[in-house]
């Protein structure tokens, strides 16, 4: 019995050793450095107008026909739904009472003006690696906005992810708090391009995949990965020869994050709401930047997702190409000018997932109207017109014709495209 007695006081303090542990880690937080002294208000305000436009900050802050940063736009995961938070200066349901400490705490360690955990569908594990100043620079002028009293909405997660708690053990997992530092042995630009894509563009939080509990996996060489609750895949931004960049310059990455469009791909999906609302507005220095880190990243594997399509498929989705495509995309797919782009070696057609050439055929393919392109051209969608099994043929022959390999499509993957848009 004193043995039994011994073990249980010794298993005891064990679990409440592992407690503390758990939580000093879940909670940990890193001061980093001071805030800046600032001599040009003004100039600050309009350094965080332009990092708020990189960050896409609205995306998540500004329900659509509502009023900008006042919070409520629905973010699905499949945890279940969150919703942006009000940032404007309202003092009882924005960040009015916030103080410029407050606000580095929230995107630096993580945490609400309260010390609550959380949750990182706000990207703050990108967020870390911004500066102090960017980091001011973006309260000021979320500061200069016009205060809207609009009480924030109670995120909808499922048990048992809407206990905070839980957040001590993913934290411990996956979140490291620490701002950016250059690499001496890299030129400038390759460093404000790293800056950019890992901090407050935070790419990885799409072009990374994400594991069963919502973290991202190989944040660092941004392989690509499904968009989580939104159906769309985001493509590889390294060097993979199929689905990545490496047949872009730094030159065709600039101008896609500023125009929405190149030779080799339009932007559709998600990707065209960043660009509308995020990246047009970058420095032409900047996008150049991005382009040129972004060349760097070595290629991943991406695996085959599927076998290739059968001579019988490719046959059906010649005759359908020939009828639906060609005239714009050209008989060789190799398209016209970029307003219609080349299917051959473009990305989003050759990508490991085919969800992307799928909801584009189904649905339209329609580019952001930006500075440079005020006037895209669009895509009509084919979903009323095609069956299930002549998209998955036409989409099957683009993925494997004029040197594309890509995996050939069935016929219940584009039925399951076909319902999810429809919810």
């Amino acid at each position: 019995m004193k043995w039994l007695g011994r073990f249980i006081v010794g298993l005891g303090a064990l679990c409440i050793l592992l407690a503390l542990t758990l939580y000093f880690f879940g909670t940990r937080e890193d001061a980093g450095p001071a805030p800046v002294a600032v001599s040009d208000p003004q100039a600050q305000i309009l350094r965080g107008r332009d990092i708020a436009r990189l960050a896409n900050c609205a995306a998540c802050h500004t329900v659509s026909g509502g009023q900008a940063y006042a919070g409520g736009t629905p973010i699905p995961t499949k945890f279940g739904t969150l919703y942006g938070p009000n940032i404007t200066p309202d003092r009882e349901t924005g960040i009015g009472a916030w103080s410029a400490d407050d606000f580095w705490r929230a995107l630096h360690n993580g945490k609400g003006r309260d010390g609550e955990l959380l949750y990182p569908a706000f990207p703050y594990p990108q967020y870390t690696r911004m500066t102090r100043a960017d980091a001011d620079a973006l309260y000021a002028y979320l500061r200069s906005l016009p205060a809207v009293r609009q009480q924030n909405r109670a995120h909808a997660l499922e048990w048992p992810y809407n206990r905070r708690a839980l957040l001590e053990f993913w934290r411990v997992l996956y979140f490291n708090p620490g701002v950016h530092e250059d690499d001496a042995g890299q030129t400038a630009q390759w460093n404000r391009g790293r800056y950019l894509v890992e901090g407050p563009g935070h790419c990885a939080a799409c072009h990374a995949p994400r594991n069963s509990l919502g973290a991202t996996v190989d944040a660092a060489r941004l392989p690509g990965g499904m968009i989580d609750g939104l159906g769309w895949y985001a493509p590889p931004l390294n060097a993979n020869q199929d689905a990545g960049l490496s047949r872009w310059s730094a030159a065709d990455v600039a101008v896609l994050l500023k125009s929405g469009r190149t030779p080799h791909s339009v932007a559709n999906g998600p990707m065209a709401e960043v660009i509308t609302g995020s990246t047009q507005y970058l420095s032409d220095a900047d996008a150049l930047a991005i382009g040129t880190y972004l060349k760097t990243l070595p290629a991943t594997d991406t695996p085959r997702a599927g076998a290739a399509a059968s001579a019988g498929l490719m046959t059906q989705g010649s005759k359908l190409y020939t009828q639906h495509c060609a005239q714009c995309h050209q008989a060789d797919g190799r398209g016209r000018d970029s307003a219609w782009p080349a299917l051959a070696g473009n990305p989003s057609v050759t990508a490991p997932n085919a969800i992307n050439a799928i909801r584009v055929v189904l649905d339209g393919g329609f580019g952001p109207a930006t500075q440079m392109e005020p006037r895209p051209h669009g895509m009509p969608p084919f979903g009323q017109m095609l069956s299930d099994n002549d998209v998955a043929a036409v989409v099957s022959y683009v993925r494997g014709s004029w040197g594309n390999a890509a995996s050939a499509v069935t016929a219940p993957e584009v039925r399951r495209a076909r319902d999810a848009a429809s919810r």
